[in-house]
């Protein structure tokens, strides 16, 4: 267990939070003080109320209070908080919540833009770059005075992918257009076929270069088309050049969903040939500032930048230069190194955007504000944690309350206070196990307490692969042609720093090469807010079957979604008043007090239950509930198995964190036979307590089904619970993409270079290493 840090006072009685009666989803009336300039860290098992304390009660509240001075207009453009459930809530301060949603923004939004530092790089070059080019505008790529012409700022063109567009192996009359557009017997293909300028028999393959641009390019005279009375002359337009005109330059707004995905088979993306990628204009590219333009500064992966940066010596910017430094150096510190400026912030994950977002604030020179994070540690290598501690005590340190959701155990140990949720989740939870200091905590009676003083230890035996999946050639991204094997009938963990290229190896060639594995990412299932866990685990299906027959009825009355419906609230059990520019506001509906059926409905019984006391059930109590029901039982078992017991059967999949929505995928799977199972990063969300009953699922999946097992992890007890171990590195970026290490966990804590095995020796009490070590 890593030391605390060095404990501070807590404040005067009048410096905390105050929070008295919060009853927000499974919280049982609670009542809890946070120090105000304090780093706080709240855990609990998964599901035991953390989330629902701090950000649907603290948070939110504190977050509405502020939208409330606002003038009705402008808060028609913010996100909307009602009121949580909850006594009194004292002493807030306005609040800066930083999430693990993924940063959107499109093709527009890179890394620099979203934090600041591409400005700041535009000034620079604008102030001090020679040839001069003008203002900060001239070397934006989203400004028309910046953007390249050819790509409008984007980088990249999209035109038509000529092999899927036309089989040069046939002829008109056999349909070498390939487009539904063009096909045979239309009156386009007649443009081409009847024109009199090409020979409808010809293999396209066959024609001269001037046949080949009469048919796609050619935009001069005319052709004839139509029978008898009917025919006119008509402007003559190439196959390539119409496709591109009616399909591509049009604004893709204009275009049916269904003609969006037509044709999108016929075309393709790639680089600008005008600005090579680089979205500006020559004038912008060509400008230098010591030698280096403002593109191949934006390409340097940060930790390369800020070395750039240290050796620019710019007396006319020197400020600027200065605050560059600072911000691109903020990146390094928090484990963003390997990233670059124009690195677009749709291709980053959670954890790389939440910690995106921190970087954004480092910079402030607010106090008195109250950050509240959920999870920051997600996506962090063991050695890089340290590191965002620091700047979690660094946000502190400034004068802020910081206020943080987390299981990793080094953030805890960082704490000046800690808030245990729990004992259990769902309706096991929602009560204050312990709060105090880190030391307290390790000798509390919760989940916490009893998992903070345990260590991770190594699996005794590994299990004998029955074979070996290989992956030959990795070169995607950062990936150095890697060749490795991958064993069957085993658990293999895949391991290494932020950025060092296991997603690349995994997700990028593993599962391109071997196309048959079943891939369970952290992304959220195709879902609305009817979509609940009963709805797509399959369950509900057999459950409203259960109670038709039981009642003699239609299983449809039982839908929320069909004939059982309230007719006020079409089944959602509250009915949404939107106010124009005020708060809209959402309430119980008053004809089925939020039951969500009819009264007809709700008189059908099932073992003295309704369908809407069924609905009410987390996922444990469904499965003892219909314990002898073949059809429902076993697929609730298997969401039991990984660990959402404490779900409601009706809870929509909206409410669902990254790590849920990958479980409840999972389960789904648990009972499929020698499958090749890929998971990113499975932990996420998890307690310690929670981790051990994840890995006794992933090792039934082995065991009992004969699969084969691939998790992407930085969790040291997996790690060390694995048969195997590939370990990518040394660092992220340009200087990982290779393997260090491939072995199992025992042999990992001597390979030299891996910053994995020497936070896994570590981690392990010296009695629980392997005799020999």
């Amino acid at each position: 267990m890593p030391h605390s840090a060095p404990g501070r006072a807590l404040p005067p009685a009048a410096e905390w939070i105050r929070v008295a009666g919060a009853r927000e989803h499974n919280l049982a009336d609670v009542h809890i003080e946070v120090p105000k300039r304090r780093l706080t860290v709240v855990t609990g098992v998964s599901g035991s109320g953390k989330s629902s304390l701090v950000f649907d009660t603290i948070a939110a509240e504190a977050q509405r209070q502020l939208y409330e001075t606002l003038p009705a207009f402008v808060r028609g453009f913010l996100p909307s908080y009602g009121h949580p459930a909850v006594d009194m809530i004292h002493n807030l301060g306005a609040a800066i919540v930083v999430d693990q949603r993924r940063l959107g923004g499109g093709s527009r939004s890179t890394v620099g833009t979203i934090t600041d530092i591409a400005p700041l790089l535009r000034l620079l070059f604008s102030r001090a770059g020679t040839p001069h080019v003008g203002y900060s505008d001239s070397f934006s790529f989203n400004l028309p005075a910046g953007m390249c012409p050819g790509c409008d700022g984007l980088g990249e063109v999209t035109d038509i992918d000529m092999d899927a567009f036309l089989d040069p192996a046939l002829s008109l009359n056999e349909g070498a257009l390939l487009a539904p557009y063009f096909k045979v017997g239309t009156w386009m293909w007649q443009v081409y076929a009847a024109s009199g300028r090409l020979d409808p028999d010809k293999k396209v393959r066959d024609y001269t270069a001037e046949e080949r641009h009469t048919l796609l390019y050619s935009t001069s005279g005319t052709v004839p088309f139509g029978e008898g009375g009917a025919q006119m002359n008509a402007s003559y337009e190439g196959a390539a050049a119409k496709f591109r005109r009616l399909y591509i330059q049009r604004d893709t707004a204009e275009l049916g969903e269904r003609t969006r995905k037509m044709a999108a088979q016929y075309t393709t993306t790639v680089t600008c040939p005008e600005c090579g990628g680089a979205r500006l204009n020559r004038a912008a590219l060509d400008c230098r500032v010591a030698g280096y333009g403002i593109a191949q500064l934006s390409a340097m992966e940060a930790v390369r930048l800020v070395e750039a940066l240290a050796g620019l010596e710019v007396p006319e910017a020197a400020p600027v230069v200065e605050a560059l430094r600072t911000r691109v150096g903020h990146l390094v510190e928090i484990g963003l190194g390997y990233l670059s400026l124009d690195r677009r912030t749709d291709s980053l994950s959670g954890g790389e955007s939440q910690r995106i977002k921190i970087v954004r604030h480092l910079a402030s020179t607010l106090t008195d504000m109250l950050y509240v994070f959920d999870e920051p540690s997600v996506g962090l290598h063991a050695r890089d944690v340290q590191r965002l501690t620091s700047l979690l005590l660094e946000l502190r340190d400034n004068g802020n309350t910081v206020l943080v959701v987390e299981h990793d155990r080094d953030v805890i140990a960082a704490a000046d206070h800690v808030i245990d949720i729990g004992p259990g989740a769902g309706a096991a939870g929602g009560r204050v196990v312990y709060t105090g200091d880190v030391a307290g905590l390790e000798s509390s009676e919760g989940p916490t307490g009893r998992h903070l003083e345990r260590r991770t230890r190594l699996k005794e035996k590994v299990r004998t692969p029955t074979g070996a999946l290989t992956v030959r050639g990795a070169e995607l991204h950062n990936l150095r042609g890697l060749d490795l094997e991958i064993p069957t009938g085993v658990l293999t963990a895949v391991s290494g720093v932020a950025g060092s290229g296991k997603s690349s190896l995994v997700y990028g060639v593993f599962c391109a090469q071997h196309p048959g594995a079943v891939v369970v990412d952290q992304s959220a299932p195709t879902a609305n807010r009817r979509s609940t866990t009963a709805t797509y685990t399959g369950a509900l299906d057999p459950i409203r079957k259960t109670f038709a027959k039981a009642n003699g009825v239609s299983p449809a009355l039982f839908s929320a979604n069909s004939a059982g419906a309230c007719r006020t609230c079409e089944g959602m059990g509250v009915t949404y008043t939107d106010l124009a520019f005020m708060e809209g506001v959402s309430t119980v509906c008053t004809t089925c007090r939020g039951k969500r059926f009819t009264d007809e409905v709700l008189g059908y019984r099932l073992d003295g239950a309704t369908i809407s006391d069924v609905l009410e059930m987390t996922v444990g109590e469904g499965l003892e509930f219909f314990a002898g029901r073949r059809a429902v039982a076993p697929i609730l078992r298997a969401v039991v198995d990984v660990g959402l017991d404490y779900l409601r059967l009706g809870q929509p999949l909206t409410s669902l964190s990254g790590g849920e929505c990958q479980r409840i995928k999972l389960a789904s799977y648990l009972h499929r036979e020698g499958a090749i199972y890929v998971l990113d990063e499975p932990t996420t969300g998890l307690h310690m307590s929670d981790t051990a009953r994840l890995l006794t699922v992933l090792d039934h999946l082995v065991d009992e089904r004969g699969g084969t097992v691939v998790v992407i992890e930085h969790d040291l007890d997996v790690i060390a619970h694995a048969d195997w171990v590939v370990d990518l590195g040394p660092e992220g970026g340009s200087a990982g993409g290779r393997i260090v290490f491939q072995g199992t966990p025992a042999e990992l804590l001597d390979a030299p270079g891996s910053h994995t095995g020497a936070y896994l020796r570590r981690a392990l009490a010296p009695a629980r290493v392997p005799a020999g070590r």
